[in-house]
């Protein structure tokens, strides 16, 4: 048990205070505004716009370039799922109605699935280029190696582009890619050493299935 929890708070000893605050921010944030997702309320943008803003600049800082890249996309999606929603809410002009997603709405996300996928391993592919331990000089001496880490990274992210793309378009469906997504993200951040984040994802997990339940209920009526 004490090694588990070394194992967790070792990582933050290296990381600045502003670091570590920003995470615990970002993280009620993202908490606050899956809630508000569950329940259809029109608020879950603005309150996850802040969480993504945040993480956009943790997840660069830490190198973690395709999680930097989601959580940019989340932003962007966040507007334009705001957008979409406030044209589309109920009297209260607060909650939104959901149906589920058509076979040709499978069809783009499996077309922006490995789009994304193989954009991301591009990416890792200048990763020594970006992280400055590279010159843009030395372009050619650059391998096409990549870990295992790396292919979950590059999945993960086509899969929470889905879910995001989806619940702008208010489908029931994106619950399921947010729960698939989740769930892997508890032991890959636990393994990057972000704990925080790592158990936010836990919780966040179960509010996905709290929120597939309760969209598939309102979908039915």
């Amino acid at each position: 048990m004490n090694n588990f929890l070394e194992y967790i708070i070792s990582p933050y000893r290296d990381y600045t205070t502003l670091h570590i605050t920003l995470e615990i921010i970002a993280t009620i944030f993202a908490i606050i505004s899956v809630i508000l997702s569950k329940n259809r309320n029109i608020w879950v943008y603005p309150t996850g716009i802040i969480s993504t803003f945040l993480y956009i600049y943790l997840f660069f800082s830490w190198g973690l370039y395709g999680e930097t890249l989601i959580n940019f996309y989340y932003t962007t999606m966040s507007i334009y799922g705001w957008v979409l929603w406030n044209k589309k809410t109920e009297d209260d002009n607060i909650h939104v109605e959901v149906d589920w997603a058509t076979k040709q709405e499978y069809l783009k996300s499996i077309g922006l699935f490995f789009g994304t996928f193989i954009f991301i391993l591009i990416l890792y592919h200048f990763r020594p280029i970006i992280d400055g331990l590279k010159s843009i000089n030395e372009i050619n001496t650059l391998t096409w190696n990549y870990t295992v880490v790396d292919f979950i990274d590059a999945s993960l992210t086509g899969v929470f582009l889905i879910g995001m793309w989806m619940m702008a378009k208010r489908k029931v469906d994106s619950w399921i890619f947010w729960i698939i997504g989740d769930f892997v993200m508890i032991p890959l951040l636990l393994y990057k050493g972000y704990a925080i984040s790592s158990f936010q994802y836990l919780f966040l997990t179960i509010l996905a299935f709290l929120g597939f339940m309760e969209w598939k209920k309102n979908a039915k009526k």
